[in-house]
């Protein structure tokens, strides 16, 4: 006779020494009865209330190959804990003429065999409804109580012997400022790359992706709250992100998410992500039509007018409007009383703590000790192939942290104020005609731009920065037919572009701007 062992455990509360016990047990059964055991089928960390465990479906698709004659588990809970599963596929393995054996729990043939068998699977299905239940009282209570309920520990928090949420004195300043520089206007493609070049790992010590970026930035408990089911407790963690800047940072989230045609327009339309409708706060967005002499012209219309009807704005041409802006932003750039407080910006910004510096030397303290651990191992005599390996890839991790800790104390020299002001009035020779120009200028210099029929409103990136002009302000010649001149629009919608305390706690695109300068002045 031959046969296959099945093993499982349920959770990682549980560990690899239940398999092993699971198989030791399962293997003694079968020498003593003569049968010889050529497969083992394991699944690690799944429940046997499902059937959706991947080891254990290829053993029924193998079963049909007709192999071997035996499934051979440590208990027929192992097998499963649904009745109807267990009784649906120990059906199959009897159609491919296989048996299920239990190791430890001795099953007579015939009538009385098949009572027990019932009674063990159903018993098995109880303990697994009550331990449910159970689990689900623990966990509510847990959450009542503002404790970790299990799975990943979002980054910025760590979790203490009685199960607390404490915040991460190193990784927590990185999690504000993700959220500070997306509320700036940074993509969340920006913020992958920016924390995975900074060296911060997530909670299970992997990469930053796409993904991951987006849970950050919609995880609730950093605004206090801990939830399990329908169950929320609000205030019951630590906060490490102020509401007012989540919920600020949760509107762009679904305002870019609606962006048409986003990465389509940013090509042809300069102004996509950052105009938006005077009228009814909705973005506005490229689009272009043919006329009855065949030209196609350009035009920028409010999202509610096209899609849902709901808004009166007018189309405006694109031409006319991003030349207004561009005009702007280099009427911005010429006025020394605004470069001199964006000058005024990045010396403060200079001055903060370096938050990337702790984390590596932290980094590089935990390999030591690591290094160290393995040393004391090969002294002691423990050494195998994969200690040696183990502490070669230690080793180089200890090199290149070396390398990195002493880059980054050099990469970011104290730059002047004149050599600022110097990089800054650079833009001055920027050429407002040429396209690579004008996106420079917008993408660097302009944080939103509000639509109106009478007037347009923009918000530049520093600190009052903000410059409306009317369309009476504007020659006739300037203003061509077709930009929309009815003057029954609503008041300016409120929003955090220009709210004066935002631009009071940071300057979003200072900080990217002071990056690119010590850069710069390192180069030079």
């Amino acid at each position: 006779m031959t046969a296959v062992i099945y093993a499982r455990y349920s959770s990682d509360n549980q560990r690899e020494e239940s398999i092993e016990g699971q198989i030791r047990e399962c293997t003694a059964y079968a020498e003593k009865n003569g049968i010889t055991v050529i497969k083992h089928y394991i699944d690690r960390a799944l429940s046997a209330k499902t059937d959706n465990r991947p080891e254990f479906q290829q053993m029924i698709k193998d079963s049909e190959k007709r192999l071997f004659d035996i499934v051979l588990v440590w208990k027929l809970d192992r097998f499963a804990r649904n009745r109807y599963d267990s009784a649906h596929y120990e059906y199959q393995l009897e159609r491919n003429h296989v048996k299920l054996v239990s190791a430890t729990e001795p099953i007579s043939e015939g009538p009385a065999g098949i009572m027990v068998k019932s009674m063990l699977t159903g018993m098995a299905e109880y303990y697994s409804a009550e331990l449910s239940e159970k689990v689900v009282r623990g966990m509510t209570e847990n959450v009542l109580k503002g404790k970790y309920n299990g799975g990943t520990i979002p980054i910025g928090y760590t979790v203490d012997e009685e199960k607390f949420f404490q915040i991460d004195p190193l990784k927590a300043p990185f999690v504000v400022e993700a959220f500070q520089r997306y509320n700036d206007g940074a993509t969340m493609k920006e913020l992958m790359n920016w924390l995975n070049d900074s060296g911060v790992t997530t909670n299970r010590n992997q990469k930053f992706t796409y993904n991951s970026i987006q849970t950050l930035l919609t995880n609730r408990r950093y605004i206090g709250e801990n939830r399990f089911k329908d169950i929320v407790m609000p205030d019951s963690i630590p906060v490490i992100i102020e509401k007012e800047l989540f919920d600020s940072v949760q509107d762009k989230i679904a305002k870019n998410r609606r962006a048409p045609a986003r990465h389509k327009a940013e090509d042809d339309y300069l102004l996509t992500t950052k105009l938006f409708c005077g009228m009814c706060g909705a973005m506005m967005f490229g689009e272009c039509g043919t006329s009855r002499n065949k030209n196609v012209h350009h035009y920028y219309k409010c999202a509610n007018a096209k899609r849902t009807k709901t808004c009166k704005k007018k189309t405006v041409r694109k031409e006319w409007l991003e030349d207004l802006v561009v005009c702007e932003t280099m009427k911005m750039i010429h006025d020394d009383d605004c470069i001199q407080s964006i000058v005024d910006a990045v010396m403060i910004l200079q001055e903060q703590e370096n938050t990337v510096l702790p984390l590596l030397e932290k980094q590089m303290k935990d390999i030591e000790n690591g290094i160290e651990n393995l040393l004391n191992a090969i002294q002691a005599g423990v050494l195998t192939s994969s200690t040696k390996g183990r502490l070669e890839k230690l080793e180089a991790q200890q090199k290149e942290l070396e390398i990195r800790i002493a880059e980054e104390k050099l990469a970011k020299p104290k730059v002047s104020a004149d050599f600022v002001k110097f990089w800054l009035t650079n833009f001055r020779k920027l050429d407002p005609n040429v396209k690579s120009h004008r996106e420079t200028l917008i993408n660097t210099f302009v944080n939103a731009v509000y639509l109106y029929d009478e007037k347009v409103l923009i918000t530049f990136n520093y600190k009052d920065g903000t410059k409306t002009i009317t369309f009476d302000e504007i020659a006739a010649k300037d203003a061509p037919e077709g930009n929309g001149s009815d003057l029954g629009c609503f008041a300016p919608p409120y929003s955090s572009y220009s709210n004066p305390i935002l631009y009071e706690k940071g300057f979003g695109y200072v900080f990217c701007l002071s990056e690119v300068l010590r850069r710069d002045y390192s180069e030079q």
